[in-house]
């Protein structure tokens, strides 16, 4: 018997032989994620459906040395949960619901592979909000949020998934289950060990419990769509917005060539004001609609907006949002290279103007397009590989667009994390210090390097 079969059946004599799957009775929804890359059939795939049976899996492939990759929705855009034929893969699909909702601390906790959908349902059916919102939201489960820090449209009020986590329960390679449900704000007991696995993508334990910070259902909220001279009016209008109505649910910008592409794929491709202005901002507010109105023509006087319109109706809201979210139709409608990126707030319109000119230099007639969520130092780049010379030199322009943003200071993933695809270019924005202290506490807690091996780090 090989060491690989006496693993396989001390895992199905652990946690039975329905939770241990092999070879077809893999769906190839666990070969890899939404990026496709390297799809690979597991050796095994694991499906515990309690903390306990985690706990005994990675004992025993701890023990045998085993390599294991943690799934959850399998959404991610960084490769972050694709296996190698080698590799088993530990699924949370059935570690999932609600344990409880705690109306006076504001909190839900919840098991790992519930999807964040149904957080969002069970707690506005409570009168709250958890504020984190993806557009993957009724696939990707809370564990995999929380083991990439994920980000997404609401950020600049709520913040990213580390500021809505109070408490986790993780399992370490070794089987040891750490207690860290946590409800209280304040709690400054020695180090906060749960920040560690916020955004570890699986490296250095397995997320299977969390206590969640729910705030308060907003009021009636206004969506706006404004056309902008330029990005410093960007930033400007952002910052009026705040200063005289309070941070914004939403605050997502458009270069030209983004929001024409959008307009152009809708059902009813007719824009809803000229496509010929440089920028455009989406917004959404709850702040009282008159006052926004009034923000609004501040703005126009004073030439930080040139055109503007509030939607009337949810329906005209929708229309607004549908130009946005054209990046859902990406794989079907383009080649595209996504690229997820951080810079200061002030850098952003610089680093656009300076990655498209060199873009173009390289490349002549390529396409890109530049979008993202501002108000939260996050820029959104999109190259269509159709545009370029085939087969489409994809580690080139990698290389061109982190360089770049290293000169300014940024990160190489601002939300969708490191995964196997930016592993290469992490050293853009991190210290060889820092990534020297990285591979210390991963060597601390997984000394046999089981979880999630080739992820984060080399």
């Amino acid at each position: 018997m090989s060491d690989v079969q006496h693993t396989l059946l001390q895992l199905r004599d652990a946690l039975g032989q329905a939770q241990v799957l092999t070879g077809e009775a893999i769906s190839e929804r666990h070969y890899s994620d939404w990026t496709r890359h390297a799809p690979a059939c597991p050796a095994a795939l694991i499906l515990p459906r309690s903390t306990q049976e985690v706990s005994d899996a990675l004992r025993i492939c701890n023990a045998a040395g085993q390599s294991i990759v943690p799934q959850g929705g399998m959404t991610g855009l960084a490769g972050g949960a694709v296996p190698t034929s080698s590799d088993f893969a530990l699924s949370l699909d059935r570690l999932q619901g609600i344990e409880e909702i705690d109306l006076a601390a504001a909190t839900v906790s919840v098991c790992a592979g519930t999807t964040l959908q149904e957080i969002q349902q069970a707690v506005a059916d409570a009168g709250y909000l958890f504020p984190l919102d993806l557009g993957a939201r009724g696939s990707c489960q809370i564990g995999g949020n929380i083991a990439t820090n994920a980000g997404g449209n609401a950020v600049i009020r709520y913040g990213m998934t580390r500021e809505l986590v109070l408490g986790l329960e993780v399992v370490l390679a070794d089987g040891r289950v750490l207690n860290l449900m946590n409800k209280m704000i304040k709690n400054n007991c020695g180090y906060d060990l749960k920040q560690c696995f916020i955004g570890s993508e699986g490296t250095l334990g397995v997320i299977t419990r969390a206590v969640l910070k729910l705030v308060p259902q907003p009021g009636e909220t206004t969506t706006v769509l404004c056309a902008l001279p330029d990005y410093a009016s960007a930033v400007a209008l952002l910052r009026r917005i705040q200063r005289e109505a309070g941070t914004p649910q939403a605050y997502e910008l458009m270069w030209q060539d983004f929001f024409r592409m959008g307009v152009s794929w809708l059902e009813n491709p007719v824009p809803p004001m000229s496509d010929q202005h440089p920028l455009y901002v989406l917004l959404e507010s709850s702040a009282n609609r008159a006052a926004l109105e009034q923000i609004l023509n501040d703005a126009v006087g004073d030439a930080e907006v040139l055109d503007a319109i509030i939607a009337g109706s949810h329906t005209q809201a929708r229309s607004l949002w549908k130009i946005r979210e054209a990046t859902a139709e990406f794989p079907t409608r383009l080649a595209p290279l996504n690229f997820d990126i951080s810079l200061p707030i002030g850098q952003i319109g610089e680093f656009a103007r300076l990655c498209r000119e060199r873009l173009e230099q390289r490349w002549p007639g390529n396409r890109s397009v530049y979008f993202g969520h501002i108000g939260d130092s996050n820029l959104h780049l999109t190259v269509d590989c159709n545009s370029l010379p085939q087969p489409a030199p994809i580690l080139d322009i990698e290389e061109l667009v982190y360089a770049a943003v290293g000169e300014l200071g940024g990160a190489v993933s601002a939300e969708h994390g490191i995964g196997l695809l930016k592993r290469e270019f992490l050293h853009h924005s991190v210290s060889s210090q820092a990534l020297a202290v990285m591979r210390q506490m991963k060597l601390c807690l997984d000394p046999n390097g089981i979880l999630n091996p080739g992820k984060v780090l080399s």
